[in-house]
């Protein structure tokens, strides 16, 4: 597994050297863009839209927008020295809760933690701790220059750390529109929809759901590989800009040209 992140996570005096995994990945299967007249994969560019051109990687900052146009350009020395101060600081779990406690509208993505080099000990004892105890330890960590709210838990033998988003990253109930106040539910409808309920109540068995739609794309582009296959045409148009400035080149260099000097012609006088 590739490791996102390398530290330390502590409780107490108790310090535990990880690394963090990603423990999802996604599925979804990618389509490409191509020219419909010549199949040519269609390109990003980023372009400057002061200068109408084209921009390289290291001619781009970053800055905050405060106000409409109005901008703080961030250096990177100085956001790298930021991260840094908070990345390297080891991740304390500063309070210990029930899971039940925590909406899953606050959780964002799960990774796994395995120990480093000299931590199994330490892993372990914080893993049978968690069970025992039945609660989550809330922590903080800087991921990819954020700082994150995350929770550490146990799965199946494992210890897993999720993201969490923060109070005010979560939007307010109040304003999503249209929710209906509360209304009085006949109650033989309610009676109805409770034993419907029941009837499809079951245990969770992950293995029992797949995504249908993934699986039909797929099965599509393997019947459509076999009939309708094409290639991607590496014959690109040269640009219209590019033949034009050859003409203004050539125009100029024929205005520079010097025309040849005329011939004088003489004239004999006839004699009279």
């Amino acid at each position: 597994m590739h490791t996102v992140w390398k530290g330390s996570i502590s409780f107490g005096l108790v310090n535990i050297p990880v690394k963090l995994h990603a423990a999802t990945e996604n599925k979804d299967i990618k389509l490409r863009q191509l020219h419909k007249e010549c199949h040519t994969p269609i390109s990003y560019k980023k372009v400057c839209e002061g200068c109408n051109q084209e921009v390289k990687e290291e001619d781009i900052v970053k800055a905050y927008e405060y106000a409409k146009n109005k901008f703080v350009v961030l250096d990177q020395e100085e956001l790298e020295n930021l991260r840094k101060e908070n990345e390297d600081k080891a991740v304390e779990i500063i309070d210990f809760v029930k899971l039940t406690e925590i909406d899953p509208i606050y959780f964002e993505r799960t990774y796994f933690l395995s120990p480093d080099t000299t931590g199994s000990k330490a892993y372990a004892l914080l893993r049978q701790t968690l069970e025992q105890s039945g609660k989550i330890g809330v922590a903080k960590i800087i991921i990819r220059s954020k700082e994150q709210l995350a929770v550490v838990r146990v799965y199946q033998n494992a210890l897993v750390m999720e993201t969490i988003h923060y109070p005010d990253e979560v939007r307010s109930v109040s304003d999503v529109p249209n929710i209906p106040s509360e209304q009085t539910v006949v109650p033989k409808e309610l009676e109805t929809a409770l034993m419907l309920v029941e009837q499809l109540t079951t245990e969770f068995n992950p293995d029992k759901y797949t995504d249908d739609y993934r699986n039909a794309l797929m099965e599509l582009i393997e019947e459509k590989k076999a009939t309708s296959t094409i290639s991607a045409s590496d014959k690109r148009p040269v640009p219209d800009n590019v033949t034009d400035l050859m003409t203004a080149l050539q125009a100029s260099l024929d205005k520079t040209k010097k025309p040849a000097p005329r011939k004088r012609t003489t004239r004999t006088k006839k004699n009279a």
